[in-house]
């Protein structure tokens, strides 16, 4: 399976970005195009890579492609499993196998992160790999995509990364949420024990994170819990809001949802955020 099909690969990644238009993605319209589908600056935004990465792919060219960027490239192109799989194999990698973490968005639970426009909302995996997320929440927590994927995980950010820094806790709820978030790896290392993504990173997690280490051989579990949580952003202040996670059963990811009561402070700091967060977004 290590032979890439490069002239194919190219002709099926055109066609899929040339189907897409920019509100199946969950991005702004922008001004007006003069060919259909997305534009490669914007595939490239979704997946996490460059966008010569991208110029050199669709035309037939450039190193063979990690696990971890078809991933990222096939729910940014929002393949369905058929067309995923046949991405995989022209790149000459194995397609993922059953008693693996989905990491397929559903197109129900892509139409639904669309139609919530006015909310932060980002999508999980199993194992808290960031999967997709809509402009109002990369405006409040900073740009995902600027985050390598296989680095794009909550659980990575949180023990050994920066980009989720604006999230503000207190000592004891600093402890008590990486219990949790050990916890929850833990349960999710029983549902999917031979997922080699999870395997490598709980290898980097445990070599690299001596408090997760720790916390993990504690030998405890948990499961994700709604909450309130305070953001720090850098131009609106402080914010208070409530997380509320929403599991989508058949693929085992959570759609992650902030939201604010009406008439505070952070409800209106949002409908500010609605404004000049989708027009930085629209300058990117």
């Amino acid at each position: 399976m290590d032979e890439v099909d490069r002239a194919e690969l190219a002709t099926v990644l055109r066609t899929a970005r040339s189907r897409l238009t920019p509100a199946d993605a969950g991005l702004p319209g922008g001004s007006r195009r003069q060919v259909p589908g997305l534009r490669r600056e914007e595939v490239a935004y979704l997946a996490g890579v460059s966008v010569d990465y991208i110029v050199r792919l669709e035309q037939g060219r450039g190193p063979k492609p990690s696990d971890q960027v078809l991933g990222a490239l096939t729910r940014a192109l929002r393949l369905s499993d058929v067309d995923r799989d046949l991405v995989y194999r022209l790149a000459g990698s194995e397609p993922p196998q059953a008693g693996r973490i989905p990491m397929l968005i559903r197109p129900s639970v892509l139409r639904l992160l669309d139609r919530l426009a006015d909310l932060p909302v980002m999508v999980l995996s199993a194992k808290s790999d960031i999967l997709a997320w809509n402009p109002l929440s990369a405006a409040l927590f900073g740009d995902f995509s600027a985050i390598p994927p296989a680095e794009r995980n909550i659980m990575w950010q949180r023990f050994l990364g920066t980009s989720l820094n604006r999230i503000v806790m207190t000592p004891e709820e600093a402890d008590r949420n990486a219990e949790a978030c050990v916890g929850c790896l833990r349960a999710v290392k029983a549902a999917y024990p031979d997922d080699p993504g999870l395997t490598r990173l709980l290898a980097e997690l445990r070599s690299n994170s001596p408090q997760f280490d720790t916390l993990w051989k504690a030998g405890r579990s948990s499961t994700l819990r709604s909450l309130t949580k305070t953001i720090a952003h850098p131009h609106l202040g402080t914010l208070t809001l409530d997380c509320d996670a929403m599991l989508v059963p058949e693929a085992d990811q959570s759609v992650i949802i902030y939201s604010a009561p009406p008439h505070t402070p952070t409800a209106t700091a949002l409908d500010l955020l609605r404004v000049t967060g989708l027009e930085s977004f629209e300058s990117h």
